[in-house]
């Protein structure tokens, strides 16, 4: 995959401390920032795999008139 330079700014103990643990690793500078900026930044978010945290669509159409989250059971308890 071709990669484009970029120049990004550290205080000198950040730096410092960067390349020490580059060094630990055996891995490139480059390599830790763009793991770490992959990681933070580009990956999607992870889901919460918990019960009742899905989103779930049951439904289709249009929401009954008067419906809210305040009432949202009694508002779709006359829909087939």
């Amino acid at each position: 995959m071709p990669m484009t330079k970029t120049q990004v700014y550290f205080r000198p103990e950040s730096l410092r401390a960067l390349h020490r643990i580059a060094r630990e690793k055996k891995r490139p500078v480059s390599e830790l920032i763009r793991e770490a900026a992959e990681d933070r930044w580009l990956k999607p978010p992870e889901r919460d795999t918990r019960p009742g945290y899905e989103m779930i669509g049951m439904f289709k159409g249009p929401v009954p008139e008067g419906a809210s989250s305040d009432n949202h059971d009694s508002a779709f308890d006359d829909i087939d």
